[in-house]
């Protein structure tokens, strides 16, 4: 028992030296780039699986809106350093606009420390889809960026989880989407051999979403690009447009 104790300690102390240096790295880059953040909003998606497709999704949609939008999306834990030079990249190009795509690894890590969160969404909470992550440590990581106090906040109505998630709540707003009673309701879909057509609730309502990705979790992935849309005040049309346009690779 002694023994596990110290182990413990000694993890939790460890824990929290990585955690200063990133801390300190990520005030040194936000430095170095000049902090290009006060020009731009970033939306932060994450969960484990469907990140890259959502972020995809809401890429479309908001140029589709005429914004100017940069991504960085990967199913993979990226970089500090990376990041504030995307953001940087995305600045230079006269985006307004930038959308992030992070893994529990990176929330773990602090990734985001320092930056304003305009909205963080999350996808679903699949233990399968964990690497090397127990449960418990995934909703630890996932709590660190609902903690920086997103101005909006879009969660999965559907998730198993959703009672534990539901205590995480933007500043201006909290959205859900799901086929549970929610903002963004999935009412029915259609899966075809080469895409997926389901139809929703929102915004008063009832439209019909068209997207080239196949399989049942395509439609939760529209509704929430949708919902995080629908928090932004986008118009129906420009979702729908913005959603047919992403081709997948």
């Amino acid at each position: 028992m002694g023994e596990r104790k110290t182990n413990s300690k000694t993890k939790n102390k460890k824990g929290g030296m990585k955690a200063g240096r990133q801390k300190l790295k990520a005030k040194m880059l936000k430095s170095y780039y000049g902090n290009p953040m006060k020009d731009m909003k970033l939306i932060a998606i994450t969960g484990t699986t469907g990140k890259v497709v959502v972020a995809h999704y809401v890429h479309e949609i908001l140029r589709a809106a005429g914004e100017q939008v940069a991504v960085l999306a990967s199913d993979q834990p990226f970089k500090l350093g990376m990041l504030h030079k995307f953001l940087s990249d995305a600045w230079k190009a006269g985006a307004n606009w930038v959308i992030v795509t992070v893994p529990a690894e990176g929330l773990r890590d602090n990734i985001f420390y320092g930056l304003p969160v305009h909205v963080a969404a999350m996808t679903n909470f699949v233990t399968s889809g964990l690497k090397d992550m127990e449960p418990e440590e995934f909703l630890d990581s996932e709590k660190t960026l609902f903690d920086m106090r997103p101005e909006l906040v879009v969660l999965n109505r559907d998730d198993i989880n959703y009672e534990t998630f539901s205590e995480f709540k933007g500043t201006r707003g909290t959205l859900t989407y799901g086929v549970s009673s929610s903002d963004v309701k999935i009412l029915n879909s259609k899966l075809y051999a080469k895409g997926t057509e389901a139809t929703m609730s929102m915004q008063s309502e009832v439209v019909t979403l068209a997207t080239f990705v196949t399989g049942e979790t395509a439609v939760s992935y529209m509704a929430c690009a949708a919902a995080v849309a629908t928090a932004l005040e986008i118009s129906n049309d420009k979702i729908i447009d913005g959603i047919a346009e992403y081709i997948p690779e």
